[in-house]
């Protein structure tokens, strides 16, 4: 992989970290706002530390080690920089995998947004999909048995893969549900600091698991992913203590980080089934889509702003 290369992968990795983060980063705001300045520097210094180096660099790298047990837990770290043919041709072998469970994963996680999350309707056909939620069951689940169906045709160990991703959605959307019934909870200014900074981090590591994931189809560099995801994570802590009003006003940035994620989903997908992905496409598109959900939130402010 040539510097460029590198350099392109880093900056999708953090963009997609930080649109991907705008809610987690509201939700720390608003609580943090009830918090003593002691516990709020702590949480800003040393939840930086969990944030980037125990979750989105822990995580992904147990995942390649789980992928790919035969490199060991040092190898999967180094997998991607290695020589060795031998190490090329093990991460070869387990990506699909890792890449169509993500997908899976992702790929969930969209249709879930479109048919069942409240959202500000960016593109048309969004409203009729939200007023049709109760269809969201049927869809992901016709969707897993074509994407099982051909998986197993393929590699019985993919199919594999993909019900693990979707139960791995499942699960983690459970977490996050009861996060935000709670962040009602954290609000309260008889509760513990204590308890509000690492009930954060809880939270943290349940909407990290989506930036995780998404990163693979970026690349599957741990190091590349610890480095674009932990600078992703560092932008959205300063949104956290500063700028966080202001994002907010960006109606649409929810809109850009989820239809990046279907996306970079369905690039993963069609990667684990073998079609040739060029490296250069999940950067080039997330900065498109997040370009263009960026500027039209910016063209409603300002009409907001005229009509006043």
């Amino acid at each position: 992989m040539g510097i460029f290369s590198i350099i392109l992968v880093i900056a999708g990795l953090s963009l997609f970290e930080i649109v991907n983060s705008i809610d987690n980063a509201v939700i720390n705001a608003e609580v943090l706002s009830t918090v003593g300045a002691k516990m709020r520097k702590w949480f800003l210094r040393w939840g930086i530390i969990i944030a980037v180096f125990l979750i989105r660099g822990l995580l992904p790298w147990v995942i390649v080690w789980g992928a790919t047990p035969s490199l060991g837990f040092l190898g999967s770290l180094t997998a991607t920089f290695s020589g060795d043919p031998g190490v090329k041709h093990a991460v070869e072998a387990s990506a699909p995998l890792l890449l169509i469970g993500a997908g899976t994963f992702l790929v969930f996680l969209f249709f879930h947004w479109l048919f069942l999350e409240q959202k500000n309707y960016g593109l048309k056909g969004e409203r009729f999909f939200y007023s049709n939620g109760v269809w969201f069951y049927a869809v992901v689940s016709v969707l897993l048995a074509v994407i099982v169906f051909f998986a197993q045709r393929q590699d019985p160990l993919m199919a594999f893969g993909a019900v693990l991703g979707s139960t791995a959605f499942f699960i983690t959307h459970g977490f996050k549900q009861n996060a935000e019934m709670a962040e009602q909870r954290l609000l309260n200014p008889g509760m513990p600091d204590i308890s509000k900074v690492l009930y954060l981090e809880v939270i943290d590591a349940t909407f990290s698991i989506d930036g995780v994931l998404g990163a693979f189809a970026f690349t599957l560099s741990v190091p590349l992913i610890l480095i674009g995801n932990g600078l992703g994570a560092i932008v959205v802590r300063q949104f956290t203590i500063s700028n966080i009003d202001r994002i907010k006003q960006y109606a649409y940035l929810k809109n850009g980080a989820m239809y990046s994620i279907f996306f970079l989903g369905g690039i993963m997908l069609a990667d684990s089934f073998g079609f040739h992905i060029p490296s250069w496409l999940s950067p080039i598109v997330t900065f498109l889509v997040v370009w263009y959900f960026f500027d039209k939130s910016r063209r409603s402010m300002k009409r907001s702003t005229a009509e006043r």
